[in-house]
């Protein structure tokens, strides 16, 4: 083995010295022990040699990026993520509320971002993209193991534009490119009273700023319909809006809390309800692919007894994120706090399990729904 001894340059010092101010920082606040000198010592001899042995010139900014990568890659979490100044911009204008999309609703399934459905009519439908697809790649950003909340914002963008998504089909890549944008105004909420009962039925594809409206008006109309009872169908709902779902969730549980946020500093916030509910029996359709906000929902119904939850376990995501601007044009989204259930349960990886089991089958067979119709004909009848 044959190596050369390095020689410091002038940028190579400036370095050092940014590596000096920052743990000097570090210890100023009080976030270092001392065997973590020896971590920070290993980090500037990383960074001097390959500033200077590496065989091809190496950009900082690419380094300090990297660096950053691996700090919140270290975490272990799913959903904390570093965001590039081009991802964090897609971001900014997905919550200004200028931007488009395609049509989809995705989530998780089997770790893998697949679409759950495509709206008829949308840009997705129109190119071929079909439930079942797992999307692989959104522009020239792997969609593998990236978070759903990132890869729903990352296919956002303004009205107009383009985006190309690779995805898996059976076995087979598909290119899916220049797919336009649009202003899209799919309802989240649906409803229907079922055909031959006084049964109401109630799905919610996701959580949205206009959930609740939508949800208050196919209430009233079913309530015209004299019907007696109410299936709420949350599966392969995402999640969305922590607000949403706590108004979506006043129209069913009791006065007391829907949900408590739990911080690391341990002051936990209460949302609660007034207890002003639509006063008809409940059945609750959930399985795997109910994820956060639909969660939410699920685990204040399970907890005060307002229904019955029929299907499989739900996803299991009980935490919260925050988004923070860094000063480099970039972001960070990290974990800053947890969900609890009413009962102050910590669903996280855990999921809600159904007060009753019910394995789903291919379409058009739906036996989860066919239990919760004897349920809920049961409840009406007792």
């Amino acid at each position: 083995m044959s190596y050369n001894k390095f020689e410091s340059s002038a940028a190579d010092r400036r370095l050092k010295f940014l590596a000096i101010f920052i743990i000097a920082v570090f210890v100023i606040m009080g976030a270092l022990v001392a065997t973590n000198y020896k971590h920070i010592s290993n980090l500037v001899k990383v960074v001097a040699i390959v500033r200077t042995q590496y065989l091809q010139p190496v950009n900082s900014a690419q380094m300090i990026d990297g660096a950053i990568k691996g700090i919140v890659n270290s975490l272990n979490d799913p959903y904390s993520v570093y965001l590039e100044p081009k991802t964090f911009a897609m971001l900014q204008e997905q919550i200004k509320g200028s931007f488009g999309g395609l049509g989809i609703l995705v989530g998780v399934k089997d770790q893998n971002l697949t679409v759950v459905r495509a709206y008829q009519g949308t840009p997705a439908a129109r190119a071929g993209i079909e439930a079942g697809d797992v999307i692989v790649k959104i522009n020239e950003s792997d969609a593998r193991g990236i978070d759903l909340e990132t890869a729903i914002n990352l296919m956002r963008g303004p009205v107009g534009s383009t985006i190309n998504l690779t995805v898996e089909r059976q076995g087979s890549t598909l290119q899916f490119t220049n797919i336009a944008r649009e202003e899209i105004s799919v309802p989240t909420v649906e409803g229907r009273v079922i055909v031959n009962s006084d049964i109401g039925y109630v799905i919610i594809s996701q959580f949205t700023e206009r959930t609740p409206e939508e949800l208050k008006a196919v209430l009233a109309n079913l309530q015209g319909s004299k019907i007696k009872g109410l299936i709420l169908d949350l599966r392969d709902n995402p999640g969305g809006e922590l607000t949403s779902a706590v108004n979506v969730a006043k129209n069913f549980i009791p006065k007391g809390p829907i949900v408590y946020i739990d911080y690391r500093t341990g002051r936990d916030q209460e949302f609660p309800s007034e207890g002003l509910t639509v006063g008809l029996p409940l059945v609750v359709l959930i399985n795997g692919g109910s994820a956060s906000a639909a969660e939410i929902l699920a685990g204040a119904v399970k907890d005060t007894g307002a229904g019955t939850l029929v299907g499989t376990k739900t996803f299991g995501k009980g935490v919260v994120q925050t988004l923070f601007q860094l000063d480099n044009g970039a972001g960070l989204k990290i974990t800053t706090a947890r969900y609890l259930t009413p009962n102050k349960n910590d669903i996280n990886l855990k999921g809600i399990e159904p007060d009753v089991t019910v394995q789903a089958q291919e379409p058009p067979h739906d036996p989860q729904m066919d239990r919760a119709v004897e349920i809920m004909k049961q409840k009406i009848a007792g």
